[in-house]
């Protein structure tokens, strides 16, 4: 099911807005339809409890939603439905273990940074917004929170008194350990990193399994009679020439 999952995702996105008055959109998009419906069944027959898990109640409600209204209703808001066609694409990033991992774990640091931009944004505005134009509003703080913290530094916007350079400062240290936080996500994520050792061997196939044991057999046993002369040569039974 990927490759009609993924195709099921991707073509109606293709279908120009207004589309479903086509009858090359309206087969696209049913069929597009059917597919997630038919993996939604699958996983709800296979699965148990499926539906109580979070990923359940979103394959649920994808499928409610991009159900084929339009045939009944006429055609809807164009962006309400390019919306509806991408949450498609969410569900299938979602689905894989790795892209959720991913999201769990950058989940975590969009948290963090939006804390450290609306913060920081704050306090530099407190500390600006008196003497500095460039701080006129608080979208003003916002946007140059947001440039420090991506390390991008247009420079429309610089801080003028200490707090506002202290606050930059602490911005541009945690962009720093966020982007390569983001980094090393992304890299795991595609399998990119040192870690995964693309040097190793492939593990061996049965017959060169059962050829090594037999191998360590013969070297144990070798192993052992060289263990029991010795010890029969400490005690004195055997002859040193043997």
């Amino acid at each position: 099911m990927a490759l009609p999952l993924v195709l099921a995702a991707l073509l109606p996105l293709m279908v120009l807005p207004g589309g479903e008055h086509n009858t090359f959109a309206v087969i696209v998009n049913i069929a597009a339809w059917i597919v997630f419906l038919v993996d939604f069944i699958v996983h709800e027959r296979r699965l148990t409890h499926y539906l109580s898990t979070w990923l359940g109640r979103f394959d649920f409600t994808v499928v409610v939603l991009t159900a084929p209204w339009f045939l009944l209703l006429g055609s809807s808001n164009t962006k309400f439905v390019l919306l509806i066609r991408l949450a498609r694409v969410a569900r299938l990033v979602m689905a894989g273990t790795g892209a959720r991992r991913l999201v769990e774990r950058l989940g975590r640091v969009a948290i963090v940074a939006a804390a450290v931009v609306f913060l920081g944004a704050a306090l530099a505005y407190r500390a600006e917004h008196p003497t500095n134009p460039g701080f006129k509003t608080y979208g003003d703080a916002l946007w140059w929170a947001i440039v420090t913290l991506t390390t991008v530094g247009y420079g429309d916007i610089v801080p003028k008194t200490t707090p506002g350079r202290v606050t930059g400062v602490m911005i541009m240290i945690t962009g720093i350990a966020i982007l390569g936080v983001l980094a090393g996500s992304l890299a795991g994520f595609f399998r990119i990193s040192g870690s995964a050792q693309p040097d190793l061997q492939p593990p061996a196939a049965d017959g060169d399994l059962a050829g090594e044991v037999a191998e360590l057999r013969e070297q144990i046993a070798g192993l052992t009679v060289q263990i029991s002369h010795l010890v029969a040569k400490e005690d004195g039974d055997v002859d040193p020439r043997a």
